[in-house]
């Protein structure tokens, strides 16, 4: 079954310019492949006995601007507490994410979201989370990571989105969500969701 302005759109809070894009495919309802209506974006929603499992969704962005789109939508998926990791290489778009995913949370405003690469950690405070970005890059041993004291930031109202956080098997084991980024051409990139 698919939908291009659908009941589901509405209740995932899809933005009508991604599902008129693209698709939305909801599974096992189909067990066919969904035929794109355009290749800009893509979204697919597993289901499996009510609960969602594996990939949650999967966009192709064309811009810098359709990953921050894409980084809005998932407002719904991030509702506080989570520990999400950004996984990616180097300038595949993981703080361009970041931007839309502050937005969405009124957190802070998209210019105002920086890589943390050096910082380590950079706080984003809005009024219903605290998202708090993190670049562990550098941070090469379990000493190193102790002293950022990450524990001491997971709340009830905060947001971890840590990037290279499969470094460290707990992260792995603790995450909630993990959202991969890969290169799909010079401005393209293929996002992944996966709880």
């Amino acid at each position: 079954m698919f939908f291009r302005d659908s009941p589901l759109r509405e209740a995932r809070k899809i933005p009508p310019s991604l599902s008129v894009l693209g698709i939305v495919s909801c599974l096992p309802c189909s067990p066919r492949k969904p035929k794109l209506l355009s290749h800009a974006y893509r979204y697919t929603a597993y289901m499996t006995a009510g609960k969602a499992g594996g990939l949650l969704r999967e966009v192709t962005t064309r811009s810098a601007d359709e990953t921050i789109a894409f980084g809005r939508t998932l407002a719904d998926l991030l509702a506080p507490p989570k520990l999400a990791l950004l996984r990616g290489d180097l300038g595949a778009g993981k703080t361009t994410l970041v931007k839309g995913i502050a937005a969405a949370f009124h957190a802070a405003a998209e210019e105002d979201v920086t890589s943390p690469t050096f910082t380590l950690v950079h706080e984003y405070r809005g009024p219903q989370a605290i998202l708090y970005h993190i670049d562990l890059y550098r941070v090469d041993t379990q000493r190193e990571l102790d002293t950022l004291a990450l524990d001491d930031l997971r709340e009830e109202d905060s947001i971890l989105l840590i990037e290279w956080g499969e470094k460290f098997p707990r992260f792995v084991r603790e995450r909630d969500l993990e959202i991969v980024l890969e290169r799909a051409g010079e401005n393209d990139r293929t996002i992944r969701v996966i709880d």
